[in-house]
C-alpha cells in the first residue's frame, strides 16, 4: 500500500499531506490515465500492488510514471 504526494515537505501527518499539491496529483493521474495506469483519483486514497500484479505489470506502470512526469515537468516549464 503507498501514496503518492507532490511536495517538498516530508509527509509524517495529515496537515502535512493537506499541503501537498492536490492539483499536481491530479494531472500525474490524468497522465497515467491516458497511458492505461488506473490510479486512486486522490492522493488521500491509497495504491496498492499484490501478487497478482506481474513484473511486466511493474515495468509498464513505471514507465508510464516516467512519461507522465517528463509531461507534467515539461507543461509546467521546469
Amino acid at each position: 500500500m503507498l501514496t503518492l504526494f507532490f511536495t517538498a515537505e516530508e509527509v509524517t501527518d495529515y496537515e502535512a499531506a493537506r499541503r501537498a499539491d492536490t492539483g499536481r496529483y491530479a494531472r500525474f493521474f490524468h497522465g497515467m490515465l491516458e497511458r492505461g495506469v488506473f490510479l486512486p483519483p486522490s492522493q488521500f486514497e491509497a495504491m496498492f500492488v499484490s501478487l497478482a500484479h506481474t513484473e511486466a505489470d511493474v515495468d509498464f506502470t513505471v514507465e508510464a510514471a516516467r512519461q507522465a512526469l517528463k509531461e507534467l515537468t515539461a507543461a509546467e516549464g521546469n
